[in-house]
């Protein structure tokens, strides 16, 4: 049974920093695109970032506009652990992030693409 479980969400202020976690379990997530998507109330669910199965000097990571130069994805594969750095919150970043699975060759922003999904850490930021 595939299992994402999100970790370290939680109440920030304008400016502050939040580190995301994903593990994965039930798949060996090095075969896998990792990524990150967001929900905040009354919106679609968007992409934030992606990254490759394998990513080397920034290759094989993609991010939303939105969000690209302040948060970062990274992976552990021998953690099977997925992470999004995010810096320099802003209230416009509060939402339920969630961490998805793709068996897609490359990162790819398509929300039907990813296979399996976890059940999100809400981040909220507070001016």
């Amino acid at each position: 049974q595939v299992q994402l479980v999100e970790s370290g969400g939680g109440l920030v202020q304008v400016g502050d920093s939040l580190r995301l976690s994903c593990v994965a379990s039930g798949l060996t997530s090095s075969f896998y695109v990792m990524g990150w998507f967001r929900q905040a109330p009354g919106n679609e669910r968007e992409f934030v970032a992606a990254i490759a199965a394998v990513s080397w000097l920034g290759r094989g990571i993609s991010y939303a506009d939105s969000i690209e130069g302040r948060f970062t994805i990274s992976r552990d594969n021998n953690k099977n652990t997925v992470y999004l750095q995010m810096n320099n919150l802003k209230p416009e970043d509060t939402a339920l992030y969630y961490c998805a699975a793709s068996r897609n060759a490359v990162p790819t922003t398509t929300r039907s693409a990813y296979d399996h999904w976890g059940q999100g850490t809400q981040v909220t930021v507070s001016s």
